[in-house]
Order: structure tokens, then sequence, then C-alpha cells
């Protein structure tokens, strides 16, 4: 790597050691060359873009300190404002700020750091520089001294200016949210490398210790990226970036996701990844595909079209938006179409996966309580916050939202005899607020809609809204879907399935015990009296275990009565229930009609 020269530099330098990976460590400098005169102030953001959540990072600093550089023995008095801010005094000429970042967390919204691997969001290791976060700056990476980290490489979609062979050294920012949005990943890794309409995309993933079948991943990849560009420019076919990076993590449980402008960070199982001469799980397999290509659909929805009240994020505060059903919901319904229309899964497959969301959303009491706008408005502190109630309060936002896109779809080509679908409402929505980065105000949909469907779909539109997006009906696909392409049926349950139904009751393996999770609200559980902790014992005199539930359960008939020991604060309780067939929601199959 060559020397870095200063003059190079911009005036906001963050340089970043992984300096004790033992104890998770990363230290981390902050160079401002014209601190604001009256004193400036540093920020650490509350939460990242893409999870709506306050995250506090600045709870994992464990030092700060500040100098002057002309006088970099003396430290300088920081002003403690709030959980997340610090003043400088009044000071002439460069400072630099140095701080000890504790790094622990294993998902893809924050740091970690190990003697394996060292994941970075810079929103949970740079400060904001209050007044000064539309200037350039810069980021430069050191090496670990370790041993153990002499391999490593580093993987991130941030431009690099002057970097050595394994990427360590100095990567350049437009300002400090494109440094935000920019991950970064160092360890080893193995790299599958394709280009979609000429554009490079790679997939670095970290975790396999067998061969990954890296040509598999490519093609699947390639085919699956090519589809979503052109479905946003199916005339031009070009991407809005120079190249995308997929970052995986895999993990022996975990899966999550989080988009970036160029890149997103993933993580999966490690039986998700296609491995050369071990036999794969194609179901695990196209879950993992499902989450590339949700991902990968958001640096168009999500990185480019935004909801105005996202202009610009306020990463000290909650920022709140009734959208969410379309940036994550319609994103939701993409990804899995995606994977149809590229040909990596067949048509009965997709109506699968279709029917599993629907049934799902059909199965949660609480899409009676919640309107999807409510959902979006409250992830906050409903959704990101799930509680054992959440399943009889909440409705995903994920789940019915994209459930509202397919609704929506079919009524646009109902309306428009199969002329028009929910692609072009997308590709003008991308044309309008995508390619001119101009938010989408909260109620902007209706001109949109009025644009593309004229003023004869108004009615159609305001009914849909009221009933679906800010009501809380149920979304009759049943009613809507064309019988003569797609069969839709009643789920005919099998006898267990139907008394899982009926009981409303999840729990979890306690220590060879069942320990109850959820209770749904009108299930059979709830009116026995059962409650989240309940430690369950038996029904009607068998012992229950994780291995035996299913059996116990198979013995029930429906409106027998029912009595259930169990065990709460390890005081013994017994309580009575009946199986009523109106305990059951309504299900259903999608098939390709013959």
């Amino acid at each position: 790597m060559n020397e870095l020269n200063t003059s190079d530099l911009p005036a906001i330098q963050y340089t970043i050691w992984a300096a004790d990976l033992h104890g998770h460590r990363f230290y981390v400098k902050l160079r401002i060359e014209n601190p604001l005169p009256n004193g400036q102030i540093l920020q650490m953001p509350a939460w990242i873009p893409g999870s709506y959540l306050i995250r506090d990072f600045s709870k994992q600093i464990e030092t700060i300190e500040a100098f002057a550089v002309d006088n970099p023995n003396e430290a300088l008095e920081l002003e403690r404002i709030d959980n997340d801010q610090w003043r400088l005094p009044k000071v002439a000429g460069a400072v630099e700020i140095l701080t000890t970042v504790y790094a622990f967390d294993s998902s893809v919204r924050a740091a970690y750091l190990d003697t394996e691997r060292a994941f970075i969001n810079p929103s949970s290791l740079c400060l904001a520089v209050k007044g000064q976060e539309s200037l350039p700056c810069a980021l430069i990476l050191i090496p670990p001294k370790d041993t153990c980290a002499n391999s490593w490489t580093v993987q991130t979609g941030l431009q690099p200016a002057k970097v050595g062979s394994q990427g360590y050294g100095f990567y350049l920012a437009k300002n400090y949210d494109d440094l935000l949005d920019h991950p970064i990943a160092m360890g080893e890794f193995q790299i599958a490398h394709w280009k979609s309409n000429d554009v490079s995309h790679s997939m670095a993933i970290q975790g396999c210790i067998h061969e990954i079948d890296l040509e598999r991943l490519a093609t699947d990849l390639q085919a699956i990226c090519v589809c979503t560009i052109n479905h946003f420019e199916p005339i031009t076919k070009k991407a809005p970036f120079q190249n995308y990076l997929f970052l995986v993590n895999a993990v022996l449980s975990g899966y999550g996701g989080l988009e970036h402008r160029n890149s997103t960070a993933l993580l999966c199982r490690r039986d998700q990844i296609p491995q050369v001469n071990t036999p794969s799980d194609e179901t695990s397999y196209r879950e993992f595909l499902g989450l590339c290509s949700h991902e990968y659909f958001h640096a168009w929805l999500v990185k480019r079209i935004q909801p105005k009240a996202f202009q610009p994020y306020q990463l000290d505060r909650r920022n709140h938006t009734r959208l969410l059903w379309l940036f994550e919901g319609f994103t939701s319904y993409y990804d899995d179409l995606q994977l149809f229309r590229s040909k990596r899964i067949d048509l009965k497959t997709y109506l699968k996966l279709v029917a599993n969301n629907w049934n799902g959303i059909l199965r949660g009491p609480g899409r009676f309580k919640q309107s999807l706008a409510d959902s979006s408005f409250d992830a906050w502190t409903k959704y990101y916050q799930a509680d054992e109630n959440t399943p009889n309060a909440v409705v995903s936002y994920y789940g019915k939202g994209a459930l509202l896109a397919l609704g929506l779809d079919l009524k646009i080509r109902a309306f428009t005899g199969n002329r028009q679908s929910l692609d072009d409402l997308m590709r003008l929505i991308w044309q309008t607020h995508g390619v001119t980065l101009d938010g989408i105000a909260e109620d902007g949909l209706d001109e949109l809609m009025q644009t593309l469907l004229g003023t004869g779909f108004n009615k159609t539109w305001n009914e849909f809204k009221s009933r679906y997006i800010f009501g809380v009906e149920d979304i009759p696909i049943q009613k809507w879907i064309n019988s003569k392409i797609i069969s839709v049926k009643q789920k005919t349950h099998s006898k267990l399935e139907q008394i899982k139904l009926q009981l409303g009751l999840r729990t979890s393996d306690a220590n060879g015990w069942l320990k109850v999770t959820h209770v749904l609200d009108g299930g059979a559980a709830q009116l026995a009296g059962l409650a989240t902790g309940d430690i369950l014992a038996s029904i009607n005199g068998e012992r229950i275990t994780p291995a035996r539930w299913d059996k116990v359960l198979s013995s029930l008939i429906s409106g027998q009565v029912i009595q259930i020991c169990f065990y709460r604060d390890d005081l013994e309780h017994e309580c009575m229930t009946v199986l009523e067939d109106d305990q059951i929601p309504k299900q259903y199959t999608l098939t390709p009609a013959e």
C-alpha cells in the first residue's frame, strides 16, 4: 500500500483498529480538522436505518477521550450532554477523539469482533460530527496485530482510495450518511463472483468450513439479480449502482438481513449454503435465496425509494411512517416472486410459499386489532419489541403487506384486463421517487395510482385503503384470484394440525418440559386459563414432554373435555377446556389450475 498523504485526507477522518480480539474491542480515532468554534458536539446514532428499534449504540462505548492535535499530551474536557452526545470545549485547530467500543453483537445491525472475524456497521462505532455530517469523510482500517488475523481480508462496498492487497487502508465516503451505509467484514471468506447486466456482483461468505458450491450460488444469484434489475428498468436494464456485495455470516442458528446502498449484510444457517459433495437441503437453500432476493430488492425500494419521513434520517430518535407495509411488505411479495420469475423455483413451489404466508396471517388474532398503517407506525415499540402477547395484538407489515401487494396486483390486473399490473406501479414509483430520490409522502400513492390507472380506479383504491390498509379486514384473495389459472381451496387439516389450531398454544422445550411461550386469543388454551411461562405436566392424566407432545395431542377428540395439569411459579394447577370446531381459522391451499 502506498504511504498515505495527509493532504489527501478529508477534514473528517475515522481510523479503526481491531485492537482487542479476545476482549472484543475496537479502538476508533476521529480526527476533526475544523471543529465548530462554539464547541463541537459529537453524537453516536441511536439506531441503524432499516432496523426500526432504538438500540442506543453509545452504551457500548467504554472510554472516550479528546485531545488537541497541537497539544496531544493534555486531554480536553468533554461535556456529557445526554446519553449519546458529548461537547468539545472551544478549541482552535484540529482535534482527535479516541474511543474504545465493545463489539460482540453477532447480528447484522451492530459490530462484532473475536479471533475468527470482525464485522462493522459504522453506525455503532463512528461518532457523528454534528453540523458537519454533509462533509466528505475518510475511513482508515488498520490490520490487527494478532497472528490469528494474518490471513484476514477486508470486504466492503465502501469506495477504496489507497488500500493494500488485503483491503486495509484508506476508504472514502461522500458524507456521514454514506459512511453509515457501508458495512465492513474482515476475516477469511469464500467468494462467488458474477455479472448481472454487466454490473459486477460478489458474495463473500464467512463461517463455512467445507467448500461452498460457489458456481451454483453465482448461477442462481446472477439470474435473480438480472430479474430484479430488469423489473425496475425493463428498457435500459441498468442498475443504480456500479457494483454490489452480499456479505454473509453463516452460523449454527440465525437468519436475517439488512439492506444498504450497494451491499447487504446477511445472517444464515450453514445448512442453507450449498456445499460441494454435501447433500443440499433444497428448502433451506430456497429460504436463503429468498433472503438474498429480499435485500437486493431493497437497493431500489428503501435505499433509493424512501418515505419522505426518512429524508433525512434522524438517528437520535424514532422516525415514524405509516408506509412500512409498502416498503417491507411489497418487497416481501416480490422476493419469492423474483425466484419464480428467474426460474429458481417452479409455480407449484411459489404458490405454496404464498399460501404459507397467507395462512400464517389468518392464524394471527392480532390482525383484527391492528391495521397495516398502525403496524408500520408502531414498528418501533410493537413489532421490534415483540413479547408473549404480540400474536394477539400485532399484524406483520411484512406478511400482511406481502398479501396486500398480491391483492393490489390482482385488482390492477382485473381493472385493466391484464394490460397492467403491480409491476407498472413499481416502475412508476421508481421513476418518480427512486431516480429522483424524492421521498414518498404518506399519501403519495394516491397520485401515483391515479397517474397509472386514471380516475376510474379511485373508488376501488379508496375502498382498498379503507378496508385493508387503514382497516383490519381480511384480504379476500380467494375472491380475487383467477380460478382458471390458480386453484384456491380450503385446506384439509390432519387430525394433529386441527387439534393444534384449536388449542392455540405455542411452546418451547425447557429441559425436557414443555413451556408455554404464547397463548392465542380465542383458543382452548386461553379459555382454560393457561398463560405464558406455564410448564405443562399432563393432559388427561398422560405426562407431556416435547417428545410425547404430538402423540398425546393426537389422542384428543374435538368436543371432548380435556383436563390439563401444569405448574405456574412451581405450584401445581389444574384446568379444563373443550376443543371446538370454531376455534379453527380458515386456511387455504393454492395450486396451478389443471
